[in-house]
């Protein structure tokens, strides 16, 4: 089994539209070797707690309200040309993430990675719920095996706060500036949505399919 690092954060269209695309790949070879972790890497750390309004922040990210809305007209054909249907109109609020991250890292402890990051993903960019409230998160993570209760009664701690804190730290100090960023069996590092193709190709590689090219 290879492993395959994904950092990502769950309010990033870019991740889900890459994920989608690599899971077509999964999907598509079910003998994958791939053995998937998610590790956290928040695109506004300095967001407040409570988060803030998504049109105010989008304005202010891209520089005005056409700039946002030609970013995210790109973003929407990608998605729909990829399967998705996004309901940005539903997006309230643009959350801050530490604590949806804090329940990816618990959800790997118990296995439950894959289910929880796809409920994150559907639950901001399908159903317009706030993954930065805590009940929110809950309701996910029992909604995905998790003991919701014990998963409330943890994010209403400081628990594994400084962790993620360090790993999003350690991920920035390796280089990594952006999301999605893959790496494979620690060494080939693999940036942006990449089409399914590409992670075809990989697989077939690693595989040792014949016709296969060298992983770059």
């Amino acid at each position: 089994m290879i492993r395959l690092d994904i950092l990502a954060d769950p309010i990033c269209p870019w991740c889900l539209i890459g994920k989608r695309l690599l899971d077509n790949a999964l999907d598509a070879r079910p003998d994958h070797p791939f053995v998937i972790a998610w590790h956290p890497f928040q695109l506004n750390p300095e967001m407040p707690a409570g988060g803030m309004d998504r049109r105010a922040y989008l304005e202010a990210k891209f520089g005005g309200k056409a700039e946002a809305a030609r970013a995210y007209a790109e973003i929407d054909e990608k998605a729909r040309a990829t399967g998705i249907e996004l309901n940005l109109s539903a997006i309230a609020r643009t959350p801050n993430t530490l604590d949806a991250h804090r329940l990816i890292h618990w959800a790997g402890i118990e296995h439950r990675q894959g289910a929880v990051v796809a409920a994150l993903f559907d639950a901001y960019f399908l159903e317009g719920r706030d993954i930065g409230d805590r009940g929110e998160l809950a309701r996910i993570a029992a909604g995905t095996g998790m003991d919701g209760d014990m998963v409330a009664r943890l994010l209403d701690t400081d628990a594994d706060i400084a962790t993620i804190r360090d790993r999003d730290a350690h991920a920035r100090a390796r280089g990594v500036t952006g999301v999605p960023t893959f790496i494979v069996a620690d060494q080939h590092v693999v940036v942006g949505a990449q089409p399914t193709e590409l992670w075809a190709s990989v697989i077939a590689e690693l595989a040792g399919d014949p016709g296969a090219g060298p992983l770059q």
